[in-house]
């Protein structure tokens, strides 16, 4: 195999919310109170109910010199069209020789989180389906075989959650994003030990949707001190999803329910064999006083079957892939964050496969383990000759590639300093998004 033959299917990728996205898919008795895009002092800003929402755009920095990278930009003109705009995507997608894609939400938070604060849950619960119609039908819709879609789930009622699971799942979403420890989200939902949660389970089991549990998306940012410099945060944030997949794991869940699927969506896979040596290390040393029972499997067994794991950029994790389980494993691109590879992400991966690996694991890892988890056959859609990075790179010769700056965002760092980033500077700058907003002028 060459690197033009490759055909990438990216399992996180995340999206900007355009500001027309309740246009379509609201009754018109909802209009007026679905969240809208509001325009203070320059920036743009989604608001709801009166409550600023500030993270329009958190970290989609893709296309900026790396210097001016942060956890802006604020505004639609700060960003590079593609991560807000359905056209202008697919032309960055086939700029990065890259078929698929399945994409995070952005302003109501990584798993829908925003809904669950909302006080009128009837409320939250339309303008939750009228986003998931939006995301479905208009976003991934609009574009067969390009997108995996990826629903949000009510998560303050595991019953409605499971209704909308069977929604979904009949308009061909076999995917929704969960949390990875919801009882630390602050928002009085149970842990994931709890049986509440079974009818969403259940529901998940029963239409094979795959549990999309995504780094940061439970206790927040892996923070270790508001002085450590936010490397630190940048550096452990993947790993830290390890809490995440004992919790799964050591729980009932995945025997309880086992065509249940979870997916560790941007959690890397070099972590993993140690991980799964720990944790059969510890069941045959003290299952007979901790009462676990896997049965004639041990955990790592059940971890391969019922888990997926993902990586952007993991050399370590490729190397050792049959310890990982080469099966699980799905490449990702997290389109347009700071972590991306785009748009260089078939030379990037390359580098993982020119150390002996087969054309077979190749497959696996970049489309073929995608498309079995996430039920999803791109090639009804498109000749799988034009799927590949050369095919796709070939129809995008004229899409503009060049750095370009941030057109007036912010620098954590304002003061002319070369000291290093604290993820205290990071949060003023976030903190400075939410000051009071001028509600003069509307978008």
């Amino acid at each position: 195999m060459k690197l033009e033959d490759m055909i990438l299917v990216s399992v996180d990728d995340h999206i900007v919310e355009p500001p027309t996205l309740f246009d379509k898919h609201l009754p018109a008795a909802y209009k007026d109170k679905a969240p809208k895009v509001i325009k203070k002092n320059g920036a743009d800003m989604w608001e709801w109910g009166n409550v600023p929402i500030p993270n329009l755009a958190l970290n989609a920095v893709v296309g900026r010199p790396k210097h001016e990278y942060g956890m802006e930009p604020t505004s639609y003109e700060q960003l590079r069209k593609g991560t807000w705009d359905i056209d202008a995507r697919i032309d960055d997608m086939n700029a990065n020789g890259q078929l698929a894609s399945l994409c995070f939400p952005s302003f109501p938070g990584l798993n829908g989180s925003l809904f669950c604060k909302q006080e009128d849950k009837k409320l939250a619960h339309v303008i939750l389906q009228a986003y998931n119609d939006w995301h479905v039908d208009e976003w991934c819709g609009s574009k067969p075989g390009r997108f995996i879609p990826n629903g949000l789930v009510p998560l303050w009622d595991p019953q409605l959650m499971a209704d909308e699971v069977r929604r979904l799942a009949k308009k061909g979403c076999h995917a929704v994003s969960f949390s990875e420890n919801p009882e630390k989200m602050q928002l009085g939902l149970p842990s994931l030990h709890s049986k509440k949660w079974d009818p969403f389970w259940q529901a998940c089991s029963d239409e094979g949707t795959i549990v999309n549990v995504h780094i940061g998306s439970g206790e927040g940012m892996a923070v270790t001190s508001m002085e450590a410099p936010v490397d630190v945060m940048i550096t452990i944030q993947p790993m830290a999803i390890a809490s995440a997949a004992s919790d799964i794991l050591w729980s009932s869940v995945l025997r309880r329910f086992p065509k249940l699927k979870f997916a560790l969506s941007e959690g890397g896979i070099g972590w993993i064999p140690y991980f799964l040596e720990r944790v059969d290390y510890v069941y045959e040393g003290h299952h007979q006083w901790t009462h676990q029972d896997f049965g004639d499997k041990k955990p790592s067994d059940v971890f391969k079957e019922q888990i997926a794991t993902c990586f952007i950029d993991d050399r370590a994790g490729v190397a050792m892939r049959k310890l990982v389980g080469v099966d699980n494993i799905n490449w990702e691109c997290d389109y347009p964050h700071s972590d991306t590879s785009w748009p260089k992400a078939p030379e990037a991966l390359w580098e993982h496969f020119e150390d002996g690996v087969s054309d077979e694991d190749i497959n696996k890892m970049t489309h073929l383990n995608a498309m079995k988890l996430y039920s999803f056959d791109p090639f009804k859609h498109i000749k799988r000759e034009d799927c590949t990075v050369g095919a796709l790179r070939a129809q995008a010769k004229d899409v503009d590639l060049s750095i370009k700056g941030s057109q007036g965002g912010k620098a954590p760092i304002t003061d002319g300093s070369a000291r290093p980033v604290t993820i205290m500077d990071v949060a003023v700058q976030l903190m400075e998004a939410q000051k009071p907003v001028d509600k003069s002028v509307s978008k």
